[in-house]
């Protein structure tokens, strides 16, 4: 059974966990919880740790832990810290990945990130009902630009979750692929999570920007990054999509502070990557080329 399930107890902290507010995962008063549940718990709160830069610290609290799922987590944390861990976590798959949703998904967004995406999908789609699963499988899909695939992993999920939140984002993350009357679908949901004080977090703030921005509301794409700035002011997810709304709205000093201010936060992340990338391209593309000048007599 998934402990996850919208029937469970666990429905707000999951909900929160999707909606990227961390901080609120780990400040989540479980308490009252049934004891059946505290394993969950702890890999949704380890795993949100993970999330928000500690993964040194989850490798230490985990390190003496024999259980399935928590190895998982360490294996993940681990991997986060630039260690080797693929040929372990491959190994811990092999053990437990058949039944163990923790293994699955854990295990499966390492061997994702360490670019062994047919392994991951395989592991993931050992899954027994398993929202989470759904959902990583559409983000590898649209990872690969392969929509059609995202599509139908969370057309079939429809089927058998029904309203549950996390098909709706999963629908979301497609719908802002596709397009079209599709970004208005993907920005309510964004906006819900956005402003509910419980799923309310940068990520789910820059979601609600990005919509806003594919449906051209720039002023409304500007609130919504100013307040998740104002709750993060390191949030590299933030930055980046500010140097996009400033660089549609001109303002070119605005734009090169934050991309110095970007590259200082997180010189790794995906957008400074793709605009190194492109920046190599172009100037390769230059060196093809001799210039020709005429002088005028």
């Amino acid at each position: 059974m998934d402990p996850y399930s919208p029937e469970g107890e666990l429905i707000n902290i999951h909900s929160a966990f999707h909606a990227g507010a961390y901080q609120q995962v780990l400040d989540f008063d479980t308490s009252s919880f049934s004891s059946t549940n505290a394993l969950p718990i702890r890999v949704l709160k380890s795993r949100s740790q993970i999330a928000l830069g500690q993964a040194k610290q989850v490798s230490a609290d985990l390190a003496s832990e024999k259980t399935p799922d928590l190895i998982a987590v360490r294996l993940l944390a681990d991997y986060e810290q630039g260690k080797d861990v693929v040929a372990q976590a491959k190994k811990l798959a092999e053990q437990h990945g058949q039944e163990n949703l923790a293994v699955q998904l854990c295990v499966g967004i390492l061997l994702e990130r360490a670019g062994e995406t047919d392994a991951a999908l395989e592991l993931l789609s050992k899954h027994q009902g398993s929202l989470d699963a759904v959902a990583l499988i559409v983000q590898i899909h649209l990872q690969q630009n392969r929509s059609d695939l995202a599509t139908k992993e969370a057309q079939r999920a429809r089927k058998w979750a029904q309203d549950s939140l996390l098909v709706n984002i999963a629908e979301s993350w497609v719908g802002m692929r596709e397009g079209g009357e599709k970004y208005q679908s993907a920005f309510y949901v964004f906006e819900e999570l956005a402003q509910t004080a419980q799923s309310q977090s940068p990520h789910s703030l820059v979601a609600q920007a990005v919509s806003e921005l594919h449906l051209g509301r720039l002023p409304e794409a500007e609130a919504a990054l100013q307040q998740a700035i104002a709750i993060d002011e390191n949030s590299a997810d933030t930055i980046a999509n500010l140097i996009v709304l400033n660089t549609l709205l001109g303002k070119k000093d605005e734009t090169k502070q934050l991309t110095e201010k970007l590259q200082t936060v997180d010189k790794q992340h995906r957008a400074v990557k793709d605009w190194t990338e492109k920046k190599e391209e172009f100037q390769k593309a230059m060196g093809k080329y001799t210039p020709k000048f005429e002088v005028a007599s």
